[in-house]
C-alpha cells in the first residue's frame, strides 16, 4: 500500500537555512533572514536547483549537498566532515603539497569561532594587586623569592598578561615583608584583647651551619572561648647549645608582643631541657607571674618528643628483628615477580588481612609501626615465600614474629597516646591527662612482668617516662580538673592505680596546688590593703554581702609578717579578714595552720566564735548561739515557721560563703560523652564561675606539644634549608610566620598599609 504524498506549497521567499539539525519554524517571518553562524558556510554556498530544494556546494570541488528539501533539513554534520576528514579531493591534494608545518595534519579542520566573555572583558589590569598576590603564593607555597626571576616564570606571567611588569627579588622581599607586618599588627591587637594569659611553647631548628632557630608559639583563649595556636617568632640563635640561648629568645618574644606580665606556662623543647635551663625560666616565670605557683607552670618535655624517643628506643631494643622484617619488604616490594608470588601465596594460604605491606619512612616512626603490624598480619605469607623462592633466605623465624608482636603491642600504646595531637583542631591541655597517665600506668604494669622479654623491653622506656611525668603530673592534673566529666575523681581513681597505697600523698599534692592557684587568682580581684587597713582601724569591714566583719586581734605568727612570704602563702599586705573569709573561715583565729592544711581541713569554728561575733553575723557556723532562757512556755514563735526561715538563711549563708572552686569540685559529674566541648561549657557557665573561668581559660590553653601536627612521629630534628638559612633574619622570621598566619586565619585582615624598602 503506497503512502499518499500531500504536496507542500513552499513560500516565495527561499528558506534561510541555519546551523543546527532543528526544522525551521512555522511561525518564522519569510521575509526575514537569519545570519548563518556555523563555520561550514566558509566553504559552501547555497544553491536552490528547484522549488522547495536548496543545496549546499563546495566551494572546491563543487560538489553539491542537500540541504533543503521541503521542509526537511539535513543540517550542517556532514558538510564539515566533507571538510574535516578530508573526503574533499582538491582540499586533501592541497593539504598534502603543503602540510602543516607544526601538526602535519593534511586536513583543514574547520575552528570553532570563540567569543569573548563579556565579563572579564572590561576588568582593568591591577599591577599592585598582581604583586600582592605573587607575594602570598610565595609565601603560602614557600616559594623562593629569587622564582620571579626565572625565565620559565617570566615567560608564563607575559603570556597570562602582557602589561605585567616583572618584579625584582627586593621588590618581592619587600612586599612579602610588607604581608607579614600586616599580618603581625593584626594579631597583636587581637592578642591585646584577650582577657586571659598566654603560654608559650618552643621547638628548636638546627642548620648546617650549626645556627638555631628557636621557634616560638603562643597559645591563648579569646572572648569567645576559641583556642588558639599561632607562631609568634623565629629567633635565630648563633649558639643553640648555650644555657641562654632560649632564656634570650623567650625575652625577646615577650618583649615584641608586650606580654611581659601575661606570660603563664612555658613548654620546651627536649633540646633544652636540662637543670641550668629550667632553673633560669622558672626564675623567670616567677618575676613575670608573682602569682603562678611560683614558676611550676613550666613543662620541661615536648610529649610528642618523649613519646618519639620511647618508640625509637623500644625499637632499638628490637633492631635486628625489626631489620629482618624490613629487608623481607624490600624483597617483595623492589621485584614484581617477587611481588606477584607473594600475593599469590596470600591467596592460596587465604589470608583475611586487608593490609599491604610497604617500606617504611624512617625518619618516621609510626610508618615503621604500621609496617611492622602489616608484616605481621602477613607473616604466615613470609614463612611460606621460602620455599617459593629460592633466594628468599632472610626469614624471620616464629620467635622473631612473637617479639615483633610484643614490640607493636606498647608501639601502639604510644601511636593512640599522641594520635590527639594530629586532629584537625588542636586540644585542650584537659585532653592529655588520660594519655599520659595510661602510658605510666601501662610501662610501670609490664616493667614488673614476669615475661623476661617484656620486662626488658619495657624498664628503661619506664625510667624514661616516669622523668617526664614527675616533671608534669601537677600541671596534667590540674588542666583535667577542669574538665566538668572528671575533676578530682578521675585524678583519685587513675592516683590509685599507679601509685596504690601511697596515692594519698599524690592527692593532696595535686589538692593543694589547685586551690593555691585558685587564691592567686582571687588576690587581684581584692581591694586594696590600704583601705581594710583604715577600716580596721575603724572597727568592722563591710562585706559585700552586706553584713559586717568585726575587727579581730591579727594572729601572734600570721600572714602579715614583714619579709617574703613562705611557700604556699599569700604576697604580704592582705588583711587576715580577707583571707580567712576567701579560704570560706578554714583557718581557726588563734590556731598556727599552714596553707595547705587550712585549705582543704574542715576546721571547728569554736575558738572563732570566742570573738565576741554573733550568730547572725556568722550565719554558716556550726555551732548554735547559747540560748537566753526565756520566760515563754511555748519554744514556737508566732506560726511555728520563723525558726525555718532563720535555718533556710543559714545554709543559704554557708553555701554563699564556699569558694567557687569548692563549688564547683562538690557539684556532681557531667555524663562522659564523646564529643564533648569542654570550652563551649565554661563558655555558658563563665557567669556562674566568674573567677574559677578565668582560671580554666589560662589552665586549658597550657601547651604540652612544641611541634606541628606534621611532625609528631619525627625521630629526627627539623633542619633549616640552605635556602632558607641564606635571608635575612627578618625576612626568614617574615615568610614562616606569616604562612603560619594566613593558613590558619589567626588574624583578621587589616586595612592599614606597610611599606618596607631594601
Amino acid at each position: 500500500m503506497e503512502t499518499a504524498i500531500v504536496p507542500v506549497t513552499l513560500p516565495a521567499t527561499p528558506i534561510t537555512p541555519t546551523d543546527n539539525n532543528e526544522p525551521l519554524s512555522s511561525e518564522a517571518q519569510p521575509n526575514k533572514r537569519r545570519r548563518k553562524k556555523s563555520i561550514v558556510w566558509d566553504h559552501f554556498t547555497v544553491e536552490t536547483v528547484g522549488d522547495g530544494c536548496i543545496r549546499a556546494c563546495c566551494n572546491q570541488c563543487k560538489k553539491s549537498f542537500a540541504y533543503i528539501t521541503g521542509s526537511k533539513l539535513a543540517g550542517t554534520s556532514h558538510l564539515k566532515r566533507h571538510i574535516a576528514l578530508g573526503i574533499c579531493p582538491v582540499s586533501r591534494q592541497r593539504n598534502q603539497q603543503t602540510p602543516d608545518s607544526k601538526t602535519g595534519n593534511v586536513t583543514d579542520e574547520p575552528k570553532k569561532r570563540h567569543r569573548a566573555t563579556p565579563g572579564f572583558a572590561n576588568i582593568p589590569f591591577n599591577q599592585e594587586h598582581c604583586n600582592h598576590e605573587i607575594a602570598r603564593m610565595i609565601i603560602m607555597h614557600e616559594y623562593p623569592l629569587h622564582i620571579v626571576e626565572h625565565p620559565g616564570f617570566i615567560d608564563f606571567v607575559k603570556t597570562l598578561q602582557p602589561q605585567f611588569n616583572m618584579l625584582s627579588f627586593n621588590t618581592i622581599q619587600g612586599d612579602c615583608v610588607a604581608m607579614y607586618l600586616k599580618e603581625k599588627q593584626s594579631l597583636f591587637n587581637f592578642i591585646s584583647e584577650i582577657p586571659g594569659r598566654v603560654s608559650l611553647s618552643s621547638d628548636l631548628w638546627i642548620s648546617n651551619q650549626t645556627v638555631g632557630y628557636v621557634f616560638i608559639t603562643g597559645h591563648f583563649i579569646d572572648t569567645e572561648w576559641n583556642l588558639h595556636r599561632c607562631l609568634l617568632n623565629v629567633v635565630m640563635v648563633p649558639s643553640p647549645d648555650s644555657d641562654s640561648a632560649l632564656l634570650q629568645a623567650v625575652v625577646s618574644c615577650l618583649s615584641d608582643w608586650h606580654l611581659e606580665n601575661r606570660l603563664f606556662a612555658l613548654t620546651l623543647d627536649q633540646s633544652f631541657s636540662n637543670e641550668n635551663i629550667n632553673g633560669s625560666l622558672r626564675a623567670l616565670l616567677s618575676v613575670r607571674n608573682p602569682y603562678m605557683l611560683h614558676g611550676q607552670l613550666l613543662v620541661g618535655n615536648c610529649f610528642a618528643r618523649v613519646t618519639s624517643l620511647l618508640a625509637q628506643e623500644a625499637l632499638w631494643v628490637v633492631g635486628e628483628t625489626v631489620k629482618k622484617i624490613r629487608e623481607s619488604v624490600k624483597f617483595v616490594k623492589t621485584s614484581d615477580t617477587h611481588e606477584e608470588t607473594f600475593f599469590h601465596l596470600k591467596e592460596q594460604l587465604k589470608i583475611p588481612s586487608m593490609k599491604d605491606i610497604f617500606i617504611d619512612d624512617q625518619t618516621k616512626w609510626d610508618t615503621t609501626y604500621e609496617m611492622l603490624v602489616a608484616a605481621c598480619e602477613l607473616k604466615q605469607v613470609f614463612l611460606c615465600l621460602e620455599t617459593s623462592i629460592p633466594d628468599y633466605n632472610i626469614a624471620p623465624s616464629m620467635d622473631d614474629w612473637k617479639q615483633v608482636e610484643i614490640l607493636c603491642t606498647y608501639l601502639k600504646l604510644f601511636f593512640d597516646a599522641v594520635s590527639i595531637l594530629t586532629a584537625p583542631t588542636y586540644p585542650t591541655a584537659s585532653a592529655f591527662y588520660h594519655e599520659v597517665s595510661k602510658v605510666q600506668l601501662e610501662l610501670t604494669h609490664a616493667a614488673m612482668s614476669n615475661d623476661p622479654f617484656i620486662s626488658n623491653l619495657t624498664k628503661p622506656l619506664k625510667e624514661r617516662f616516669d622523668r617526664y611525668w614527675s616533671d608534669c603530673f601537677l600541671v596534667l592534673a590540674i588542666a583535667v580538673v577542669m574538665d566538668p566529666r572528671f575533676k578530682m575523681k578521675l585524678i583519685e581513681f587513675s592516683f590509685s592505680r599507679i601509685y596504690g597505697e601511697e596515692a594519698g600523698v599524690w592527692l593532696k599534692i595535686v589538692d593543694d596546688g589547685i586551690h593555691e592557684l585558685y587564691l592567686e587568682y582571687i588576690a587581684p580581684a581584692l581591694p586594696p590593703p590600704d583601705t581594710f587597713v583604715e577600716e580596721r582601724n575603724e572597727g568592722a569591714i563591710p562585706e559585700e554581702n552586706g553584713g559586717i566583719i568585726p575587727k579581730t586581734e591579727p594572729p601572734e605568727e600570721g600572714y602579715l609578717q614583714e619579709g617574703p612570704p613562705e611557700e604556699g602563702y599569700l604576697q604580704d599586705g592582705l588583711p587576715q579578714e580577707v583571707v580567712d573569709q576567701e579560704v570560706s573561715h578554714h583557718e581557726a583565729a588563734h590556731q598556727e595552720v599552714s596553707y595547705h592544711e587550712a585549705t582543704h581541713q574542715e576546721v571547728s569554728y569554736h575558738e572563732a566564735a570566742q570573738q565576741e561575733v554573733s550568730h547572725q553575723e556568722i550565719p554558716h557556723q556550726g555551732v548554735a548561739p547559747q540560748q537566753v532562757p526565756s520566760q515563754d512556755p511555748l519554744i514556737s514563735i508566732g506560726d511555728g515557721l520563723s525558726d525555718f526561715e532563720v535555718y533556710i538563711s543559714e545554709i543559704s549563708g554557708s553555701q554563699q560563703m564556699k569558694s567557687e572552686l569548692d563549688q564547683y569540685l562538690e557539684e556532681s559529674l557531667l555524663p562522659r560523652v564523646q564529643d564533648f566541648d569542654i570550652l563551649g561549657w565554661w563558655k555558658l557557665n563563665k557567669t556562674k564561675y566568674p573567677i574559677l573561668s578565668r582560671m580554666a581559660s589560662d589552665i586549658l590553653s597550657i601547651p604540652f606539644s612544641t611541634v606541628a601536627a606534621d611532625s609528631v612521629f619525627d625521630t629526627q630534628r627539623k633542619k633549616m634549608d640552605d635556602y632558607r638559612t641564606s635571608l635575612r633574619p627578618v625576612t626568614l622570621e617574615a615568610l614562616i610566620c606569616a604562612k603560619d598566619w594566613l593558613q590558619y586565619g589567626a588574624s583578621e585582615s587589616s586595612n592599614t598599609s606597610v611599606k618596607m624598602e631594601f
